[in-house]
């Protein structure tokens, strides 16, 4: 006769992404007993909060699917974020994750004492659970540049991942400051269809050409009538971006010189003027910044009205940005596609572990954690997207199963009575992050670029190794490594 499993209550933070995915696998595994604390009003994360024009994933939509939720509706190879977002709320109401969620609440601190996590929302009272797992996303706080008298302009002015839709767009002439993945999408939407773009470039950007392929009516008929052809697409598209983009980023190898070799050739072939060509040049290698892929961004910076502008900015004042040589540019829209704050993961939520020790202290010296996915002295807290998760044009999909099948292992092993609680230990962490160290050096993020990757300490934040080896380290838990108590 099997022994009685104890009723766990779960507590996850944010239902994003990687937040709907924990509770998919928590009610697969049987769990019923959690709640899914949400801030805002509806599911979806980072494709609730960016609706800008132009918005499409960088990872091919079939693969950029949950393993356990194929969708044969996809329209292109890269899917419109509007599309992405639908997904989502459809796997929260078809797998009836819904009613878990608490919308609207947000979670101020979350305390362990005497073997329970006490989540605190302000609401004057304190509910106290079994384990707590964080799945607050990587880039939802919007970076603000620092510019002299930018609150000066008179014109409407908001972060990408704000977008005023109340704004008409046509009539107008617009500043866009910022050319990673967002200004890259933003501009070939955007470019010949106002009144003026200026686009306003730091740094330019190596572009991987990718045409972003429709699906027929006929092929999507096909993976619904047979369902097994969306494990084909799914296996295929995931084999393409973990051979490809995963192993170039982390290891001199063919790969490497292959997506190098396309980008230099994709801008000489595409731009056509000489000085243009010279503006859209990098100086460093390519994917040495998160890789862009893009199959319009170059034609529409070719288009009438469309500017790109290497000259520093000076200032912003109410009629437009002033840059470096002087020059006062007019514009009626400014739009800040300046990224977000990569180092935030559960901030500004206050996290206090054993003793006191809270993660802000933990993280003086940076975000570090186990396997991406624990901290030594927060027993029973997992993290997805965690520090070094392998986010660099990979599936964050993908990352997040694994990251969340290795928390229900040791869910597991608490419901089934083995242990309490289990939280790394300090020197399985310090060692796993000193073998990272000494991995970094091979990958292309340290080869001489400015980029949100690099940590305090001047590495790289990000899985030197490839994914294959990320889904390893996670399926095989090893409890030697844990602080693991007993009843």
């Amino acid at each position: 006769m099997t022994a009685q499993r104890r009723q766990l209550q779960i507590a996850v933070i944010g239902a994003g992404m990687s937040g709907l995915c924990m509770a998919a696998k928590l009610q697969d595994a049987g769990i019923e007993n959690y709640t899914v604390f949400e801030q805002a009003d509806d599911v979806g994360g980072t494709w609730r909060d960016n609706t800008y024009p132009g918005l499409t994933c960088d990872v091919p939509s079939r693969y950029y699917t949950y393993s356990f939720r194929p969708n044969p509706e996809w329209s292109r190879l890269l899917s419109p974020g509007p599309e992405i977002q639908a997904y989502f709320r459809r796997v929260a109401e078809d797998l009836g994750i819904r009613p878990h969620i608490r919308f609207g609440t947000e979670v101020r601190a979350a305390r362990f004492v005497d073997g329970r996590w006490f989540i605190d929302t302000g609401s004057g009272e304190e509910e106290s659970f079994d384990v707590l797992i964080t799945a607050t996303g990587v880039l939802r706080l919007p970076r603000y540049p620092d510019i002299p008298g930018l609150e000066t302009f008179a014109g409407p002015m908001f972060h990408s991942a704000r977008w005023d839709h109340s704004v008409s767009l046509p009539d107008k002439r617009i500043g866009l400051i910022g050319t990673g993945s967002t200004g890259v999408q933003i501009t070939a939407e955007l470019g010949g269809k106002v009144r003026a773009l200026k686009v306003f470039q730091r740094t330019a950007q190596w572009i991987f050409p990718t045409p972003n392929l429709r699906y027929s009516p006929l092929t999507r008929a096909a993976l619904r009538r047979w369902p097994k052809l969306n494990e084909v697409g799914y296996r295929g598209w995931g084999f393409y971006i973990r051979q490809l983009l995963g192993r170039a980023t982390v290891q001199p190898c063919w790969q490497r010189r292959l997506v190098q070799t396309a980008c230099r050739w994709n801008l000489r072939l595409s731009v056509r003027d000489a000085e243009l060509r010279r503006k859209l040049t990098p100086n460093y290698q390519a994917m040495c910044k998160r890789q862009v892929l893009a199959g319009h961004f170059y034609p529409a910076v070719q288009r009438p009205g469309v500017e790109v502008i290497t000259d520093a900015i000076e200032a912003v004042e109410p009629r437009g940005v002033v840059t470096a040589d002087g020059t006062l540019h007019e514009l009626d829209v400014l739009v800040l596609a300046t990224g977000f704050d990569a180092r935030a993961y559960v901030r500004p939520m206050q996290i206090i572990g054993e003793n006191g020790l809270t993660l802000e202290e933990a993280w003086a010296d940076g975000p570090t954690a186990y396997r991406s996915v624990a901290v030594p002295g927060f027993p029973n807290l997992f993290m997805l997207m965690g520090p070094h998760s392998p986010i660099g044009n990979q599936s964050l999909i993908t990352i997040a199963e694994d990251q969340a099948d290795y928390a229900i292992w040791w869910i597991n092993q608490i419901r089934d009575g083995r242990i309490t609680a289990a939280a790394p230990t300090e020197a399985a962490t310090k060692d796993y992050n000193e073998q990272m160290k000494a991995a970094m050096p091979q990958t292309i993020w340290v080869t001489g670029c400015s980029s949100w990757y690099i940590g305090r300490d001047g590495l790289p934040e990000l899985f030197p190794w490839t994914p294959e080896r990320h889904r390893e380290l996670l399926r095989n838990p090893e409890p030697a490594h844990f602080d693991v108590r007993s009843a």
